[in-house]
């Protein structure tokens, strides 16, 4: 069996097969995604972690550039990232795919080790500092994604082997041609980390007044300094990204929480409502009480 048919069969033991969005697995930190009929570019935040699809395509968008990715690949995310996407089913076929954490002190234990025994990462100029990237599958990491599925769909399998097919998992990221996304992470002292934690800090305290020079100065770097590699890594200047963050969240509220427009504007930092509408409407391109009764799909989770 191909990795889609493998999800494909997981859905069916778990009769997943009318589920639209995702939904956690008996493996903590490994999520399963399924879509009959996809959707349209619109906004998400995307989780860290590893994204594999095992059939269909997905659009990224950020800022001016874009990501692809399908069962030939796997995204890398190093930082949660608030982007546009468009789910394309396969041909008859609904989308189908994983979303796996990664545990930051496995991160570090092995990031550890691969250096203690004189591991370097590559990278390019062009992407090395990004949070987000598309990785074309080589066999072993096909292999192990093949056997993380067969292993979902035996609870005894997936007892005794599912924590070291995580390990390997991540083994197989880390080295690869992208592997500095999640490996960099692990450098405390580099631009890279100190971005991550402040994105962190946006995440956990977007309903708190979050000033540029606040977060740079808690990363220790220069506002200039922190504005450059913030951009680096999100394509998205800080005041853009923790706006996007805060919207999203709200979206969540309304449509998750049944929140009302007022309350969830209050949640997420807004003082005022009409300007909490008016940035709602040009992000989602409709306003916040159309998003009432509206559908939301939980497939960030996924990617």
């Amino acid at each position: 069996m191909n990795l889609g048919q493998l999800m494909q069969k997981y859905a069916d033991i778990h009769h997943l097969n009318d589920l639209e969005g995702a939904v956690q697995t008996e493996l903590a930190g490994v999520w399963f995604y399924r879509s009959s009929y996809g959707n349209a570019r619109q906004p998400f935040t995307y989780q860290s972690g590893v994204v594999i699809l095992g059939q269909g395509h997905k659009n990224i968008y950020i800022g001016n550039e874009s990501v692809t990715y399908g069962p030939n690949d796997y995204l890398v995310v190093g930082v949660p990232m608030p982007l546009e996407c468009e789910a394309i089913p396969a041909k008859g076929k609904p989308l189908l795919g994983l979303s796996v954490d990664i545990d930051s002190q496995l991160l570090h234990n092995q990031v550890n080790t691969l250096e203690s025994m004189g591991f370097k990462t590559q990278r390019s100029l062009v992407d090395s500092a990004r949070g987000l990237t598309s990785v074309t599958m080589q066999s072993s990491m096909i292999d192990v994604c093949k056997r993380l599925m067969i292993a979902l769909c035996d609870p005894v399998e997936l007892a005794i082997l599912g924590h070291s097919l995580k390990e390997e998992m991540t083994y197989r990221v880390l080295t690869s041609r992208k592997g500095h996304v999640l490996f960099d992470l692990a450098h405390h002292e580099g631009n890279y980390a100190r971005v991550a934690k402040a994105l962190s800090k946006v995440h956990q305290n977007y309903h708190e007044h979050l000033s540029v020079e606040k977060l740079a100065e808690e990363a220790s770097m220069s506002v200039s300094a922190f504005h450059n590699a913030f951009r680096k890594v999100t394509l998205e200047s800080p005041i853009q990204y923790i706006k996007k963050v805060r919207l999203n969240k709200a979206r969540e509220l309304i449509q998750l929480s049944g929140k009302r427009v007022n309350d969830a504007a209050r949640l997420v930092g807004y003082n005022s409502v009409s300007q909490f509408s008016r940035e709602y409407k040009r992000h989602f391109n409709h306003t916040p009480a159309e998003s009432v009764n509206s559908k939301f799909d939980t497939s960030s989770r996924q990617g």
